[in-house]
């Protein structure tokens, strides 16, 4: 069987949630397919860094896009019906490869990651297509304009518009459309366009992120994520201005390690306030989220899988979590994971966890079963099999 996957970033090595997902579907895809990658590469680094991938994949098709000509697409397009955003992954030079590759080649699939990339092959005939929503990214964007200043707030309305007659136009021209989580489905059905629909969830390396004992700091509350993303920031400011506080003054010890790659200024400068640790970027997240008490994800914006919420379960860490973010885990609050929205209903919950070792055992047990049953790359890959069975009846990965 030989499979043409295409993905929106390169997805080696899978250090973020852009790639994490896409190169464990490739690696999974390999040990029955032929694959060949198809993607984009935006540094030298990121080229030189991406090399391993030549290991799990039959072949690789990859051009760079300079971020400066991605910027100028996107512009272009902000007066016409296409999404700004897919400009940030256009390249002609992929373009033409693809074609002529899907052209010359005899495929019997082509699977897609990320409707930003849909447009390479939407317009193939042959074999079936696959496309992989991952996140409902019209959802997302939506959310976006609720939780931005204007103008910023009418460039994403503007946006999210775009893509949910494009989303709707491209799952009509799959043959299977599929996403992450149960909620990201229920968006994707009502597209009311796909011939067939389904998901399957983000999983997590559960060898990886593995716990260390019982060695943890009672006082030590973790953030973990990538500090250049809105939404991150948004919930740590929140609680920093808010909750924290709240909870220092009934645990006047404890303390706040924002674990994360890229922090702005602004988020660098909360590390002037008692009690409070910015890394910035680190090599391992996983000591620093290990020797936490409890881990927080207070997030307003959430859409899709939450990769931190998942870690921390991992790691044996317990999570206390929006409602929200609680959407983007297959978990049950209250068994698994902690869920607390308001500022006062965080601190307590956050001090209530801090407070009684036994419960926090109890929830750190849980959380970890509930990856291993839940969240494992090869439970999710035994969902993604059943819905390319479909396509597949007689000659699918069985």
């Amino acid at each position: 069987m030989r499979i043409f996957f295409i993905c929106h970033r390169f997805p080696y090595p899978p250090a973020r949630g852009g790639k994490i997902r896409p190169f464990n579907i490739i690696r999974h895809l390999s040990r029955y397919a032929e694959v060949t990658v198809a993607s984009l590469w935006r540094s030298e680094e990121e080229r030189i860094a991406g090399e391993g991938l030549a290991k799990h994949c039959s072949r690789i098709l990859a051009e760079p896009v300079s971020q400066l000509a991605a910027n100028v697409r996107m512009v272009a397009r902000l007066p016409l019906t296409s999404p700004s955003s897919f400009g940030n992954f256009w390249s002609p030079r992929l373009a033409a490869r693809v074609q002529r590759e899907l052209r010359d080649g005899r495929y019997d699939l082509v699977f897609v990651h990320c409707s930003s990339v849909a447009p390479y092959v939407v317009a193939h005939r042959g074999c079936p297509k696959v496309l992989d929503f991952g996140d409902m990214d019209s959802e997302k964007w939506s959310t976006y304009s609720r939780h931005r200043p204007f103008p910023l707030s009418a460039g994403y309305w503007l946006e999210a518009l775009k893509l949910r007659r494009v989303e709707r136009e491209l799952a009509r021209r799959f043959d299977l459309s599929t996403c992450t989580t149960a909620a990201e489905h229920d968006t994707l059905c009502s597209l009311e366009s796909s011939p067939r629909t389904g998901w399957f969830p983000n999983g997590v390396d559960a060898e990886y992120f593995s716990p260390a004992g019982d060695d943890y700091d009672p006082d030590l509350i973790c953030f973990s994520g990538r500090m250049d993303y809105f939404p991150n920031q948004q919930a740590v400011m929140r609680f920093c201005g808010s909750t924290f506080g709240l909870i220092r003054k009934q645990r006047p010890a404890a303390r706040l390690v924002i674990v994360g790659a890229e922090p702005p200024g602004f988020i660098r400068a909360l590390a002037e306030r008692p009690g409070i640790t910015v890394t910035g970027t680190v090599p391992d997240i996983r000591p620093h989220v290990r020797g936490a008490a409890v881990s927080v994800a207070p997030l307003d914006v959430a859409r899709g899988t939450q990769n931190k919420i998942l870690e921390s379960m991992a790691l044996g860490v317990p999570v206390v979590c929006s409602t929200l973010a609680s959407r983007g885990v297959d978990a049950r609050p209250g068994e698994h994971l902690l869920t607390a929205d308001s500022p006062a209903e965080c601190a307590s919950t956050v001090i209530e966890v801090l407070a009684d070792r036994q419960r926090r055992r109890a929830l750190a047990s849980a959380g970890r079963e509930r990856v291993l049953s839940h969240h494992s790359w090869a439970h999710s890959m035994r969902r993604m099999d059943a819905l390319l069975d479909g396509l597949h009846p007689s000659g699918g990965p069985g």
